[in-house]
């Protein structure tokens, strides 16, 4: 199964934004005012080139258009610093490109999902608490909670090491706001190497979904940007469907921290018996989620009919 994807642009904070639309492939999901729209971006450090194609093919299959983008600074879009993560910067991204994909043809704009994973899982959830033309939302063993995932982080760590790439951190942050280049780190790497990824699987997992586009390397102020990270209250308003899908040994993300979250959500829940990264594309549970997100989709559409007249 492969979509095929016009390349668009779109403004965020006056600097362009890469983008890709793939148009719908049926009339499933369709409404009498147009088709449902899913807006994806990836985790920390992704691309859209890496991995979110697979997702993309299986909601226009069932009838919904897809709009992947690249944050700035990373991919194929605009920015600077290169590689440098801001929870802002990222929040004001997709804002703005929820309002690129309502303006895409055959869209109906109240028929918007938002779809995340990992890093961009909290984001979708803060981004649909703030906005009223969200149906629906897709959060992918989202990060809710940045303090859990940093001190699962630095469990994996010696304390050592831990310290010298704060401090790394710290001096990319002065840096940066200098109008100085980052201090970059690799993204993904082995056991024992540095990374912001670096535990047994990671690099493999990650390199498995790498497009063209992505550069193994991250701000090393990831880490201080990860502490932000906090969706409760965010979760606490949200009044659309929401799906969380919870790997349960994943060490990347604490699952009861998401638990927690998909509880002051009432969201609905699916569980995977697996780690991080088996549900992305080349991993073992990446078509039983992916049928869960269309699933998923089917009913929000089915249930609830948008607009009257």
């Amino acid at each position: 199964m492969t979509a095929t994807f016009d390349e668009l642009s779109f403004t965020s904070m006056d600097t362009r934004c890469a983008g890709r639309h793939y148009r719908g492939g049926s009339d499933r999901l369709s409404g009498p005012y147009g088709r449902p729209v899913v807006v994806m971006a990836h985790g920390f450090g992704g691309t859209m080139d890496s991995g979110l194609g697979p997702f993309a093919e299986r909601f226009c299959a069932a009838g919904a258009d897809v709009l992947t983008f690249d944050y700035r600074g990373f991919g194929a879009s605009d920015g600077q610093p290169r590689q440098s993560v801001s929870v802002n910067r990222q929040l004001q991204d997709f804002h703005a490109a929820v309002v690129a994909a309502q303006r895409l043809p055959g869209v109906d704009p109240v028929r918007v999902v938002l779809w995340g994973s990992s890093f961009s899982g909290s984001h979708v959830i803060r981004v649909a608490a703030a906005r009223a033309d969200v149906a629906a939302v897709i959060a992918m063993t989202p990060l809710t909670s940045g303090l859990a995932a940093s001190r699962a982080a630095v469990a994996h760590r010696d304390v050592r090491s831990a310290l010298r790439w704060t401090l790394t951190g710290l001096k990319s942050r002065i840096s940066v706001a200098f109008g100085q280049a980052p201090s970059l780190m690799p993204l993904a790497s082995e056991p024992g190497q540095p990374g912001a990824l670096a535990l047994a699987g990671a690099y493999e997992s990650y390199l498995s979904i790498a497009g063209p586009t992505w550069r193994n390397e991250v701000d090393a102020a990831i880490g201080l940007e990860l502490v932000k990270v906090r969706t409760a209250p965010s979760a606490k308003r949200i009044r659309v469907p929401l799906l969380v899908q919870i790997a349960d040994f994943d060490r990347f993300v604490p699952a009861e921290s998401v638990v927690r979250t998909a509880v002051q959500a009432r969201a609905q829940v699916h569980h995977y018996p697996c780690d991080h990264f088996d549900v992305w594309p080349g991993h073992e549970w990446c078509d039983t989620a992916a049928a869960d997100q269309v699933a998923f989709l089917e009913r929000v559409f089915a249930e609830r009919p948008v607009r009257t007249g």
